[in-house]
């Protein structure tokens, strides 16, 4: 399963690119924001302990909604992806166990995945732009 292999790493690299994009775009810029806006709240003299506590807490608020909000659209996708692998696995045992020949067999496990890659590639480019307009919304 070599081209299997090789193609998970081609959607790999494209989830990889996806994130670092996000990073750079707007995760980094969040991260700014906050600490700036932690450093302001330890600057005000007039606070007490507890109040600075709530203010940088209020501060980290939106960066740590956006890693959420990254994080949980990744694990739907891997989950979507896993599922299709699995129904591959699935469809490759049985027809394995029907006494398909192993060689068949693999070819069509190894275009099976194919398949799932090529359907959960095509998914990138919408879920990267619900992505950034969830983590603008969230920003606002």
């Amino acid at each position: 399963m070599a081209g299997a292999e090789s193609q998970q790493r081609r959607l790999q690299r494209a989830v990889d690119t996806m994130v670092q994009g996000l990073e750079k775009e707007q995760i980094r810029k969040m991260q700014g924001r906050m600490f700036r806006c932690s450093a302001d709240c330890c600057d005000n003299g007039n606070s007490s302990m507890e109040e600075v506590h709530h203010c940088i807490e209020r501060c980290h608020t939106p960066l740590a909604k956006a890693q959420a909000a990254v994080t949980g659209e990744l694990e739907r996708f891997q989950n979507r992806l896993q599922r299709c692998m699995m129904d591959c696995n699935d469809r490759a045992k049985d027809a394995f166990d029907s006494g398909v020949k192993e060689q068949d067999v693999k070819q069509k496990a190894e275009s099976c995945v194919t398949k799932c890659v090529d359907d959960h590639s095509v998914l990138i480019p919408s879920m990267t732009k619900g992505l950034k307009d969830s983590l603008r919304a969230i920003a606002k």
